[in-house]
């Protein structure tokens, strides 16, 4: 039998009934991804399997250096076929590794592949899969359809124009492309000479001056109507941990003029600045009925070395760990006191924080949302087997499970969609096997309507109020 056959992970009739019946054929939101908006709009097409598979992965880069290959067929100049024989040399090593699993779902549904990927079949499985790359459906909007993807979310800054997201809607394309404002770099004051520069962007986006801090606010509110305008619902915030300093209104517009005219924040000045940013970010996407995402707990940029050679996103990043409780209940508390907490969806990268975020969230949920506060899905580094099941039964145990907005590829890669495969997969063979030995209700309607909402039909009303 091959490894990726129909009951792939499905290891009770259960679950094989749920799968097939409830999760299998959903169609897919994208809520956050890195997918390249210029890409979809040009509707790419690459050259070989390589270019697709390899070119922005740092998931695959960063086990291809645990095996040994040299950086000239990670990120060099080497041959595409050269690189992609390297990767194959590196499978043979990955067994247990999220990517042995992803790769061959990506080879078996886009290419019909069904052996193993190892340098024996490397060559056979290169000449096959580039044949098939001419196909209509193999280009970046070919591979969307292909996947039965609606929506998908790209990372934006405010500053973008949105201008390929505006051609992917007039071209009439059936997938719905939007925005997610990410304005992490309105944060980073300690940089003085990349903060200043990117405030004279956002000057020149918003046809207005940023000079001061009420300035930089009304220019944020221009830029957050605009996304609004291209379809934006949802923020996302890439942080490291969560920031709720105190501060006083005085001392955010000292602050930001002493470094607008060329001065250095201290450390403490750009913490109490970085949680003025934040508090506003949310208010603004309460305002506009918009969806927060935190993201936090990434330890990022950890080689200096690489970072200055490769720059960020190339594979050196790695779990973090700071205590954030507090300061979650202090921002949530604040926002909650003036009825400006957003719908939010909160991910930490370490899953020691998967049930304190999960009794947090229930000290703020609202109606007349279900689950207004959500426990993200795994995230990164834990959107393997293992985190994805202990994050499930975190919010199962601490939440309400029926309500979760479900999986999302948070990647650069138009063949990443089998991740939602591998999660519905994960999911239906969790519930399957308790069902099995009784400790759920043998009832496959009822817990497959459950697994029919994670997978798609929740997202479809927590993001757009479909109902």
């Amino acid at each position: 039998m091959a490894f990726i056959n129909d009951d792939f992970l499905l290891t009770t009739d259960e679950a094989k009934e749920l799968f097939h019946g409830y999760a299998e054929k959903m169609p897919i939101i994208d809520y956050h991804c890195h997918l390249p908006p210029a890409e979809i709009a040009e509707d790419r097409r690459w050259e070989n399997i390589a270019q697709v598979w390899l070119g922005g992965d740092h998931y695959k880069w960063r086990q291809m250096r645990s095996n040994g290959v040299d950086e000239k067929f990670i990120t060099g100049d080497a041959d595409w076929h050269d690189k992609f024989v390297k990767f194959a040399e590196t499978m043979e090593v990955l067994l247990k590794n999220p990517l042995f699993d992803w790769s061959h779902l990506e080879l078996a549904r886009y290419f019909g592949v069904e052996e193993r990927l190892s340098r024996a079949t490397a060559e056979s499985i290169w000449e096959r899969c580039n044949a098939r790359m001419v196909e209509p459906g193999f280009s970046a909007r070919g591979l969307m359809t292909r996947s039965n993807v609606k929506v998908v979310c790209t990372t934006d800054d405010p500053v973008d124009s949105l201008e390929h997201h505006k051609a992917v809607a007039d071209s009439g394309f059936a997938v719905k492309v939007l925005p997610a404002w990410r304005s992490d770099k309105a944060s980073k004051i300690e940089d003085a000479p990349a903060w200043n520069d990117w405030m004279d962007r956002l000057a020149a986006a918003a046809g207005s001056p940023v000079k001061t801090w009420d300035d930089f606010l009304d220019a944020m509110d221009r830029r957050h109507a605009f996304f609004e305008s291209r379809g934006c619902v949802l923020s996302d915030y890439g942080i490291t941990e969560i920031f709720a300093a105190p501060y006083t209104t005085a001392e955010i517009k000292a602050i930001f003029k002493k470094v607008r005219e060329g001065g250095a924040a201290t450390p403490a000045e750009a913490l109490k600045f970085k949680s003025a940013w934040l508090y506003e970010g949310l208010r603004a996407d309460a305002r506009a009925n918009w969806t927060t995402q935190l993201h936090y707990s990434c330890l990022r940029n950890a080689n200096t070395r690489m970072m200055r050679l490769l720059g960020p996103d190339t594979g050196f990043d790695c779990i973090g760990e700071w205590n954030v409780a507090e300061s979650l209940a202090r921002l949530f508390d604040r926002l909650e006191l003036e009825d400006a907490l957003p719908r939010t969806i909160l991910y930490s990268l370490n899953p020691k924080d998967n049930e304190m975020l999960a009794t947090l969230m229930g000290s703020f949920q609202k109606g007349p949302d279900r689950g207004k506060i959500q426990l993200g899905a795994a995230w990164w580094f834990l959107d393997q087997k293992d985190g994805m099941k202990k994050q499930i039964e975190a919010l199962s145990a601490l939440g309400c499970l029926g309500n979760f907005v479900g999986m999302l590829t948070d990647s650069r890669s138009f063949l990443s969609y089998t991740r939602h495969e591998y999660f519905r997969r994960i999911l239906c063979a969790k519930l399957g096997e308790e069902m099995a030995r009784g400790e759920i209700p043998h009832d496959i309607p009822w817990v497959g309507g459950i697994v029919a909402d994670i997978s798609y039909n929740n997202a479809n009303r927590y993001f757009f109020g479909a109902r």
